[in-house]
């Protein structure tokens, strides 16, 4: 999502259904109602717009008025006070995976935040700060008078440490990337994971290091250059880690965080995307009311999830306005119509605006212009807004990192994460009020909350499609012959990539042209077992209008690439840069 690019991408198949010539998803869908709708249950063809472009953000105003109960007051509950690390939210998605509802906040608001939310236990997450400097952060200290459990990662262990009467020095020997942690003794952070005397990998980002434990802690673990990359006091249910177990570089941190949800905190999970869709229903009806909703769509997960859950709360008086821009992937706007007004009978306003897209990008090159023109002529949005007249409410899919990354630990806007078009503001000229059902929810949660709501699987594991759609995957300047070649080709790739069994296994694959005119398949794949990277090469030939005659000899030639060893100075696994500061 967003930029968090929350804008998703399209498939492509080999078969087409002559009885549906217009289904972009297998026949055997369920009816709204959860019944099997009968059909071919193999019939596919090229299906996938991306999600809808959030044009239209938050003022801080509109979302001090929209404050409500969120629908995770009913459910135990995590909280996360942040210290800037660049992998926070994986430890909110780790919580999560277990069935407890987590949240986030900048460590100068941990103090209200834990007073509102009444959490049954915290996290104190890393950051690119040293404890021993004057100024840097520090957790509320109600947090260690409350009595719930605490871990504390990396900057978390330390903080903690010197809070409650360790110390931490700096300018020892750092670690940055693998090392090896021995276990010294028994923890229920361990259990039916790491045994007394093993060795286990994980992942480290530190320079400082903790030189005398805080009363009451023992040593759980030590690495080779901390001699405290584990410490506990399970009486009072704290523990700090030196590692990051939030990060897939650590094989069992998920294990380690389970076991201090489950058997450290005693929370049971019972944050499911089942309740949630109930729950949501519930609210949106409170909010709503009586009242008009209009939802910008483009047929993404974010939004598409957005819509159906709404329109199953409030039926019609939701409309949805598509506004295809011309730039979408190949048959998305037949998609969208299909899937929205055809099969859950939403209605929805289909606005065909590529030639004034097209007209207005005539010329331009520069890829900032490009993008600035596009979110410009998305004006086109309050025109048809006006149109429908009524509506007292926009909904949009704004995800829980949509709103995260738009704050940065110091409580500001962020430098080093982007703010985010879904939260900034609507322009006060709309005197609407926002619905944004979705965003206490990370994206693999909407995922399963699509599933929950009947949408084709085809449709809610699509990949994540820029708001501007191909017009940057397109140097220079974009013509229509262009586009058509990005989007046969991209057609052809994405299918091959089903074929193959890769497509749910690579969180993007996007095809890109370059300035002669060649598509190649650029970052986002996975590499291969040398380190090299490989690049779909697709030369221009006589086209062909019948899709199932794009593979055919003459349409498109296609062939696998892969750049030279010393093109590529970090091919050998392991030799690329460490990240820093986590």
């Amino acid at each position: 999502m967003p930029g968090h690019s929350h804008l998703k991408d399209g498939v492509a198949s080999a078969r087409l259904c002559p009885g549906h010539p217009r289904l972009a998803f297998p026949c055997s869908l369920k009816d709204v109602d959860g019944r099997d709708k009968p059909g071919h249950d193999d019939c596919w063809r090229v299906a996938g717009p991306p999600s809808v472009v959030y044009f239209l953000p938050m003022t801080a105003a509109q979302l001090a008025r929209e404050s409500a109960p969120t629908m995770a007051s009913a459910h135990d509950k995590i909280l996360i006070v942040d210290f800037g690390s660049q992998v926070t939210q994986l430890i909110a998605r780790r919580v999560r995976e277990e069935g407890v509802y987590s949240e986030i906040v900048p460590f100068q608001k941990a103090e209200a935040a834990f007073k509102e939310m009444r959490p049954k236990a915290v996290i104190l997450s890393g950051g690119p700060e040293s404890v021993h400097e004057a100024g840097s952060p520090r957790a509320p200290q109600l947090i260690f008078e409350s009595g719930v459990p605490v871990l504390g990662i990396c900057y978390g262990q330390m903080t903690m440490a010197t809070q409650l009467g360790g110390e931490v020095e700096g300018g020892h020997a750092r670690e940055f990337g693998r090392a090896d942690v021995e276990v010294k003794a028994d923890s229920r952070l361990f259990d039916s994971c790491w045994s007394t005397g093993e060795r286990h990998p994980v992942w480290m980002s530190h320079g400082d290091r903790i030189t005398k434990m805080p009363p009451g802690f023992a040593v759980a673990g030590t690495s080779a250059n901390a001699p405290f990359a584990v410490i506990q006091d399970e009486k009072r249910k704290y523990y700090g880690l030196m590692f990051h177990p939030e990060v897939v570089h650590t094989p069992d941190g998920a294990k380690l965080i389970r076991n201090f949800v489950r058997k450290v905190a005693g929370l049971t999970g019972d944050w499911t995307m089942r309740a949630f869709r109930e729950e949501a229903i519930e609210k949106i009806r409170n909010q709503v009311g009586k009242c008009r909703v209009m939802c910008g769509l483009s047929g993404g997960v974010d939004s598409a999830v957005a819509a159906v859950l709404i329109h199953e709360a409030i039926g019609d008086q939701l409309t949805c306005v598509f506004v295809d821009h011309g730039l979408l992937r190949l048959n998305e706007a037949e998609t969208v119509v299909d899937l929205f007004r055809h099969h859950y009978n939403i209605p929805l306003v289909h606005v065909d605006a590529s030639k004034q897209f097209l007209g207005e990008l005539a010329g331009v090159s520069d890829p900032e212009q490009k993008r600035k023109t596009i979110g410009r002529l998305f004006d086109v949005f309050d025109a048809e807004a006006k149109k429908i007249g009524g509506a007292e409410f926009l909904a949009q899919g704004t995800l829980y990192p949509d709103v995260i990354e738009s704050v940065s630990f110091t409580g500001g806007p962020s430098v080093t994460i982007k703010s985010h078009h879904n939260v900034g503001g609507l322009p006060a000229r709309m005197n609407m009020k926002l619905v944004e059902p979705l965003r206490e929810l990370f994206k693999d949660e909407v995922r399963v909350l699509g599933r929950e709501l009947g949408l084709p699987e085809i449709f809610v594991g699509r990949h994540p499609f820029p708001g501007p759609g191909l017009a940057i995957r397109c140097p220079g300047e974009i013509t229509r012959e262009k586009l058509d070649i990005l989007r046969n080709a991209d057609a052809v790739y994405i299918d091959q990539i089903r074929k193959a069994g890769l497509y749910d296994k690579i969180w993007q694959a996007p095809l890109r042209q370059d300035l002669a005119g060649v598509c190649r398949a650029v970052a986002g794949q996975k590499r291969r077992r040398d380190g090299r990277w490989p690049h779909l090469r697709i030369r221009r030939g006589p086209a062909r209008r019948h899709l199932d005659r794009r593979h055919d000899r003459g349409f498109l030639s296609v062939r696998h690439e892969f750049p030279r060893r010393d093109r590529d100075p970090h091919h050998q696994r392991g030799q690329g840069r460490q990240p820093r500061g986590l």
